[in-house]
């Protein structure tokens, strides 16, 4: 089984905090779906099995294309893979692009997931977030998708935000749960370097919240969550049983994957490949024939690191067999040193082979996890 991600560029606007690679503009939008297909074309063969489990829109701003330029990318997939019987095709989406017309040919061609950039229910937040959306369209938006048939609706939401409160941020928690939605994506503000939101950190126009803030807002994200019946899976996402996201799962447990469009990356197990961040690069490589990659053929340790930094994210953790088996009884030593002293704290909790970091320290795994690798 393996996975497809198409990245699509496009955004009306750009918000402060975003650097996921975009372009604020429509212009070009109908000639995606044909340069897609022809990278497709070119990296046929990248992929050790042709069976397609899912297939994820993400961006950028997926919803900006046509639906017209979604079918065509869909159908381009199905005539090149074996697409599974049962695969989750997911599409992001901003709420103001949700319209019913759109929401029923999503339907009609094969799209099995929303997932919703809601971010917050507050309409405050959400100017300063510089989102174009305010709360009454992302509420009637995820009403509108689940009333016509889509069963697996996922909203992200962010918390940490500087101008926001913890009161909020609950009150933002317990609409997210009081509507049809059966996985949530929550994360903490992040201040990427190059995006604006951090000059204004530098001019001292934001200031970050403390850390007991992050905090008690990470504890409500879990007691809220786990009294409506929803599973923290990884470190930023929940969801009801059944309903996990298939596509990222797949990117933690090393599942490969072909990513399509400016930006996007890959993996086979064997190398991790990126398209350039300009989306007059990737056209001008598709035009010419050529494949738009830098490729890393990745070394043992490459793939070691890889294992243990996804693998911590999950519920499931890292099996110190497997790494016996795939690394070597040396990384396998090295790895239950480290581990045992997070679990006499507490922290990691060990059952059989298997370690994991307990959820309600997910908050800090960025700190645990770099222990674990090698440099």
């Amino acid at each position: 089984m393996s996975g497809i991600y198409i990245h699509v560029p496009y955004c009306k606007s750009k918000c402060d905090y975003c650097d996921y690679y975009s372009v604020v503009t429509s212009q070009g939008r109908e000639k995606f779906a044909n340069l897609v297909e022809k990278e497709l074309i070119l990296r046929q063969g990248y992929l050790p099995d042709s069976e397609i489990e899912t297939i994820y829109f993400g961006g950028g701003t997926p919803s900006m294309l046509g639906s017209v330029q979604i079918s065509d990318i869909i159908s381009g997939i199905a005539k090149r893979y074996s697409v599974s019987s049962n695969p989750e095709i997911t599409l992001e989406a901003n709420p103001d692009d949700i319209s019913e017309e759109f929401l029923k040919n999503l339907r009609s061609f094969g799209v099995t997931k929303l997932s919703l950039g809601v971010q917050s229910f507050s309409d405050i937040d959400l100017k300063k977030l510089g989102r174009r959306h305010n709360a009454k369209q992302a509420i009637k938006a995820v009403s509108l998708a689940h009333t016509l048939g889509f069963d697996n609706i996922s909203v992200d939401l962010m918390y940490g935000l500087p101008y926001s409160s913890t009161r909020i941020w609950e009150e933002n928690l317990i609409q997210a749960f009081a509507l049809p939605v059966k996985h949530l994506s929550a994360y903490h503000l992040v201040y990427e370097e190059g995006t604006p939101l951090i000059l204004k950190l530098a001019k001292g126009l934001v200031v970050p919240v403390s850390e007991d803030q992050s905090v008690e807002q990470f504890q409500l994200l879990q007691e809220i969550s786990s009294m409506n019946g929803f599973i923290h899976y990884e470190v930023s996402n929940l969801g009801r049983d059944g309903f996990f996201s298939r596509h990222n799962t797949s990117y933690w447990k090393q599942v490969p994957y072909l990513g399509l469009g400016p930006s996007a990356h890959s993996y086979n197990g064997i190398s991790r490949d990126s398209n350039p961040k300009s989306i007059i690069e990737w056209q001008k490589s598709i035009k010419n024939g050529a494949i738009p990659t830098e490729q890393e053929v990745l070394t043992p340790q490459d793939k070691l690191n890889d294992y243990l930094v996804t693998s911590l994210r999950t519920m499931w953790g890292a099996n110190v067999d497997t790494i016996a088996q795939n690394f070597g009884d040396g990384n396998a030593k090295q790895f239950l040193h480290t581990a045992e002293k997070y679990v006499r704290l507490g922290i990691i909790e060990q059952r059989d082979s298997v370690f994991r970091i307990l959820p309600k320290h997910f908050i800090t795994s960025d700190g645990i996890i770099s222990d674990f690798i090698a440099v």
